[in-house]
């Protein structure tokens, strides 16, 4: 008998999907009792003799127990003396989708053939199943399907041999309203603690009936209760609540700041910690805070947590984290602290990681691990479990119920085997936004034709400056050259220095769709040995980049200077330049190190590496910071793209001159664009860190009786000079690195909407980015405006708009952000590559950072950074465990996202 359901669904394309689904009813599925003469059955499971020495009943029967008396009395039906139990399709169904711990338990009882419990499919036998009624409640409905079973039972077991021995079938509630109507359908019911009290040889049955339900995660309220929308604005309105990001912690699971964003240095930063206070936020929600008291307020802690990811039923572990978390933050200074009580804006999206598949055997529900630290465990529901273990997966959350501890989602696909390059490539594309699809059809139809060449009407706003010594330094490998330099002698005794960059906004005209596609991607993102480029390669490695020896479109900011470096002109213009070489930054070194070359270029070299000295010394003088982080760079295998060889990048004199003149270039052109255009020009600002932040830097010099100025960037520049420790030569640049990591992010932002336009660590009144568009759009976009200031180009409205500006350099800044992320994450999986079959090594390392129960370890020559945990088990000899373990080597691996390792110089 077959029984089906139909109905429509809106899908997420907006389309419409007929759902059918089919219920196959049969009548041939056996009762599972010995005194059956009806069913052919086998071996039944229901003993003939079923009785229970009870005072209750002094007959033989079967009991049928209903969803909550499993659910909050399962030691009840443990109990040796209860037997002869008939379990319900309808119960087991229940109990699995509510407690997994119970739902076990149950079905061990099932497989003891001594306790003769049977599960009887009532949902599908003809007899039992019944559909649900207008209006009536899940729940409603499978108590009435317990009662019909019942009944069910009670005449089907009605032959002249069951009656002869008196059996009965017994339904066991403590629901009032279920035994109500129980009674009504005259069915025998008693509740579970009549039953139990009335058995004779049950052992302690009191402690049995007032078994704990902590098991129930479902019915156990975890977090209180979201305030409406309603009162989180009212709350805002009048001042008792803050609105603000939320930022999880990516070194404890129990903690995490809401950043409360004020106007100029007002922005504040609230402390939250324990998980009620944290309530269910999830990093980068957007949230309402309420502050609490301020003998309340906190430290944050020195304590490293992360959440192990076990279903803690009983919260004893969680607990006593709870508490090294408070004993921690109470030995320091407090700060503003408070908790969570609402969410004003989720910011959920798909997030890859593992999945810990449940101990429990044919348990459905399972945790899911994500690659993001800052991101709580997720419970699922799949069946998939066995397929998944080991994969890299993608999963979704779909809510949080304040009576869960981890939120609920769902499954959404597989991504291929963990540790394979290829999918851990894809996880760290996908967990840091990177967009990196295959360029559309729509984009390339704009790309120019081929063969390419530059034409005469192309001449009519440009200078031919072919005849000039240009050449480029870069890394090696590059293929995507947009600068390129020159200097040479003029006759009046000064040179003449030209920074010449491709002209990228040729190619890519406002509001296209190759234009769409760039503002989007924002930027070139650069992986260990691939590169997801911003525009398609056909420009960005070809017609846009500046390679040796062939003409190309470029814009040129060239300036007259004297020998003392000093700027005497400067102009702009549109040009096509043909560089004469294509250097590394070693061979550019070579040719001015080697006194026998004495070439065009090799002079050009020589008369730029000079100026670019005299100009760091100046910058350094009027208080630029020089800092500091490691990079490391790999020698990947041409055939299995594996990392042979792993090498911290020496700079060499040549990095600083091009860094040198890049930096003029991108000042010389913000000036520029400002002057010309003082609402809608797209700067590029570095706050100062607010004094809190160099906390960190300051206890450490202190440790080795060192003092460092946090005044100014001119204090603190001079500070680090002269922090020198005798027999530790490394300290120096450890503080460096330390100061790094105090500084505060650079971004974008339109001249229109701000007033503070300084970059504190270049020690500049004003600053943009010119010097990169083949890799950057926020050069595209200070292009556009470069020409339309010098009448190269004309204007669109988008230009103009400083609100558009804005919204655009607020996108820049996240994929300028991401892409340093996925970049470090990439340069982590190849290090761990790198390790794998190279044994155990023993390096230098230095302590970075102390916590109570953990130390932050750098080891400089492989550019590792790592957290090594204390085991504490052994209190006599605690023994140190590596976090993030990479296999067979005794060095940590590196974070996926360190907190600041900014680039030396903001190019």
């Amino acid at each position: 008998m077959l029984k089906s359901k139909t109905f429509v669904k809106k899908t997420r394309s907006g389309g419409v999907m007929k759902i059918v689904r089919e219920h196959y009813l049969r009548d041939d599925i056996w009762c599972g009792s010995e005194v059956c003469a009806e069913c052919k059955q086998e071996s039944a499971v229901l003993q003939r003799d079923a009785c229970i020495e009870s005072n209750l009943c002094t007959y033989p029967h079967y009991l049928i127990p209903d969803t909550n008396v499993v659910l909050h009395q399962i030691d009840v039906l443990e109990d040796p003396v209860i037997r002869n139990v008939i379990i319900l399709q309808t119960v087991l169904q229940e109990v699995r989708h509510r407690s997994a711990p119970v739902y076990k338990r149950l079905k061990d009882i099932i497989h003891e053939k001594e306790k003769h419990f049977y599960t009887f499919t009532n949902e599908h036998h003809r007899d039992t199943f019944i559909e649900r009624e207008p209006g009536e409640s899940a729940n409603d409905r499978n108590d009435r399907a317990i009662r019909v079973a019942t009944k069910w039972y009670s005449q089907h077991l009605k032959t002249s041999e069951s009656d002869a021995e008196g059996l009965k079938v017994v339904l066991l509630t403590n629901d009032q309203g279920n035994t109500q109507k129980a009674e009504e359908s005259s069915l025998l019911v008693y509740k579970c603690m009549w039953s139990m009290f009335s058995i004779r040889g049950s052992t302690d049955p009191f402690k049995k009936l007032c078994v704990s339900t902590n098991e129930i995660t479902s019915s156990k309220v975890l977090f209180p209760e979201h305030l409406p929308l309603s009162r989180i604005q009212a709350g805002i309105k009048s001042g008792s609540f803050l609105q603000g990001s939320f930022r999880a912690s990516r070194d404890n699971y129990l903690e995490a700041t809401v950043f409360v964003q004020g106007e100029g240095e007002d922005s504040t930063e609230v402390l939250i910690q324990g998980l009620q206070n944290l309530n269910r936020a999830v990093h980068q929600d957007v949230v309402a805070v309420q502050l609490l008291p301020r003998n309340q307020w906190v430290a944050p802690s020195a304590v490293v947590l992360q959440d192990e990811g076990t279903a803690k039923d009983d919260d004893a572990e969680e607990e006593e984290e709870e508490k090294a978390l408070r004993i921690s933050a109470a030995e320091a200074a407090s700060k503003p602290t408070g908790k969570i009580v609402g969410i004003i804006k989720r910011s959920w999206r798909p997030y890859c990681g593992m999945l810990n598949a449940s101990q429990i055997k044919e348990s459905t529900r399972h945790l899911f691990t994500p690659a993001d630290r800052r991101i709580p465990r997720i419970r699922i529901e799949t069946r998939q479990s066995s397929t998944l273990a080991g994969q890299r997966i993608m999963v979704a959350i779909d809510g949080w119920p304040k009576h869960s501890r981890y939120p609920n989602g769902h499954f959404v696909r597989s991504l291929g085997s963990a540790g394979e390059k290829d999918t851990e490539q894809e996880v760290l594309l996908l967990e840091h936004d990177v967009p990196h699809q295959d360029f559309s059809q729509a984009v390339l139809s704009f790309l120019p034709k081929m063969p390419w060449a530059i034409t005469p009407e192309d001449m009519v706003k440009r200078e031919d400056l072919r005849h000039l010594t240009v050449c480029s330094v870069d890394p090696p490998g590059c293929t995507d050259i947009d600068d390129a330099l020159h200097c040479r002698e003029l006759d009046n005794g000064n040179l003449e220095v030209g920074v010449h960059i491709a002209d990228v906004s040729h190619f890519i005209r406002p509001g296209n769709a190759m234009d769409k596609e760039a503002a989007n991607r924002g930027t070139t993102v650069y992986l260990c040995g691939k590169r997801i480029d911003m525009v398609p390669e056909l420009l960005s490695s070809n017609l846009c980049s500046l390679r040796s020896n062939v003409e190309r479109m470029a814009f040129s900011c060239i300036w007259e200077m004297n020998d003392k470096a000093e700027i005497l002109k400067t102009r702009f213009t549109k040009s096509v330049i043909n560089s004469k070489a294509s250097l590394t930054y070693a061979e550019a070194q070579m040719r001015i190190d080697d006194t026998t070359m004495n070439d065009d270029i090799t002079q050009s070299l020589r008369g730029l590496n000079k100026l670019a000295k005299i100009l760091k010394r100046q910058r350094i003088e009027k208080g630029a910071l020089t800092l500091s982080s490691l990079e490391v760079r790999f020698h990947i295998d041409s055939e299995t793209h594996d990392p042979i060889d792993l090498q911290t990048k020496e700079l060499m004199e040549t990095n600083s001159m091009v860094e040198e003149f890049m930096l003029l270039a991108n000042i010389s052109v913000a000036q520029k664009i400002y002057d010309e255009f003082p609402d809608c020009a797209m700067l590029r600002k570095h706050p100062a860190p607010p004094p809190s932040n160099y906390d960190i830097l300051l206890k450490a010099a202190k440790s080795k009786n060192v003092e460092i100025h946090t005044d100014s960037a001119k204090a603190l520049a001079d500070s680090l000079d002269g922090a020198k420790v005798d027999g530790f030569p490394y300290f120096n640049t450890l503080l460096r690195i330390l100061a790094t990591r105090c500084m505060m992010q650079a971004v974008y932002f339109c001249s229109g909407m701000d007033s503070d336009f300084h970059h504190y660590g270049l020690a500049s009144p004003i600053y943009t980015h010119f010097t990169s568009p083949i890799r950057r759009y926020a050069d595209i976009i200070v292009h556009r405006l470069l020409a339309v200031a010098i009448a190269a180009d004309s204007t669109y409205p988008d230009l103009m708009d400083k609100h558009k500006q804005s919204a655009l350099a607020n996108n820049l800044n996240y994929r300028h952000k991401m892409s340093q992320y996925a970049q470090r994450a990439s340069v982590a999986f190849h290090t761990q590559l790198f390790f794998k079959s190279r044994g155990i090594l023993n390096e230098a390392g230095y302590v970075l950072f102390v916590r109570k129960n953990a130390i932050i370890v750098l080891i400089p020559k492989f550019g590792l950074e790592g957290t090594v945990f204390f085991d504490t088990k052994d209190k006599a000899a605690p023994n140190l465990v590596f976090d993030e373990e990479i296999p067979g080597v005794s060095v940590p691996a590196p974070d996926v996202e360190p907190q600041a390792k900014k680039p030396k110089l903001d190019r």
